[in-house]
């Protein structure tokens, strides 16, 4: 079944399955600030919430990576907020400097495609990410799955902050 998403009234396509809930999580390795890798396995044990956006230097994304960093301040050492885009590194780390956003890891998708198509998440004419979120349990098991409709519109978060709470 073909997926898609909307961008300004403009339909674009998804490429790559979607997850299930219950589903056990892809495993990726992505490159940090630091540029060194940062695998899904390396966070067996914490509660993992995966915040998708296309891009850093949109609106909509800043919007959305602000809250995430607002609720990671108090959401305690064994939850782990990743945001994650196809950005390159240096360009994540420029904007957490900007924003003095300082309680989340960005991640960048920018070597491959495995954990855009893994995720289901890779929008084919644009060749970035779809804004989404994951709720991964401390096993690496998909607890919520929000994939955005639209991308201009933010996650639905008491959903998915709900959906962790009942991990902690």
């Amino acid at each position: 079944m073909e997926r898609t998403v909307l961008a300004n009234g403009q339909t674009l396509h998804l490429e790559g399955n979607a997850l299930a809930i219950g589903q056990k999580a892809p495993e990726f390795t992505l490159i940090g600030t630091d540029m060194k890798e940062v695998s899904l396995s390396g966070l067996k044990g914490n509660v993992v919430i995966l915040s998708i956006v296309p891009s850093l230097d949109t609106p909509v994304c800043t919007l959305q990576t602000r809250r995430f960093n607002k609720e990671a301040s108090s959401a305690g050492d064994n939850v782990k907020f990743l945001t994650v885009s196809r950005d390159l590194p240096f360009a994540q780390l420029r904007w957490l400097q900007n924003a003095g956003a300082d309680k989340i890891i960005t991640l960048s998708d920018y070597k491959n495609t495995s954990f855009s198509t893994d995720y289901g998440l890779l929008i084919k004419e644009w060749f970035l990410l779809a804004r989404s979120v994951f709720v991964l349990d401390k096993n690496g098991i998909v607890q919520y799955a929000e994939y955005v409709k639209d991308e201009g519109i933010e996650p639905d978060y008491t959903s998915v902050l709900d959906a962790a709470k009942k991990l902690m």
